[in-house]
């Protein structure tokens, strides 16, 4: 599995998280910085973004990849389309949370959304 992670850096627990809930070993990390000028149009700087992965068409297509996306909404959503025309499918993702109580704050692996699955599942709902 090759992580790609626009977000914060993942913790060696949170990717011992991960692997533990994909039953696969995460093999690559790729982290691609995310940040973004509010100022300019969003949809050129995902894609920046996205080709800073330095993943080929082939590999986006075909590698078994998880995606850990930006903390900003707006950025988040732009992604995910972004990556849907790029992979012909929705990518898997990672959903954090904050771990209650802690202190200093910390974040657990919460679950990794089958963006696909819901998509395909939402279509048969449709009339």
């Amino acid at each position: 599995m090759i992580l790609v992670n626009f977000s914060h850096p993942l913790s060696a627990d949170q990717i011992e998280q991960l692997q533990n809930l994909l039953g696969a070993p995460i093999e690559r990390t790729i982290e691609v910085h995310s940040q973004i000028e509010p100022g300019q149009p969003l949809g050129p700087q995902v894609s920046a973004m996205v080709d800073r992965a330095g993943l080929t068409q082939e590999e986006w297509e075909h590698a078994p990849l998880l995606i850990n996306p930006p903390s900003l909404n707006f950025s988040a959503t732009m992604l995910i389309a972004e990556l849907h025309g790029r992979m012909g499918y929705f990518p898997a993702c990672v959903r954090l949370r904050a771990v209650n109580g802690a202190i200093p704050p910390r974040f657990e692996v919460a679950e990794v959304l089958n963006l696909q699955s819901q998509h395909e599942a939402a279509r048969r709902r449709r009339a």
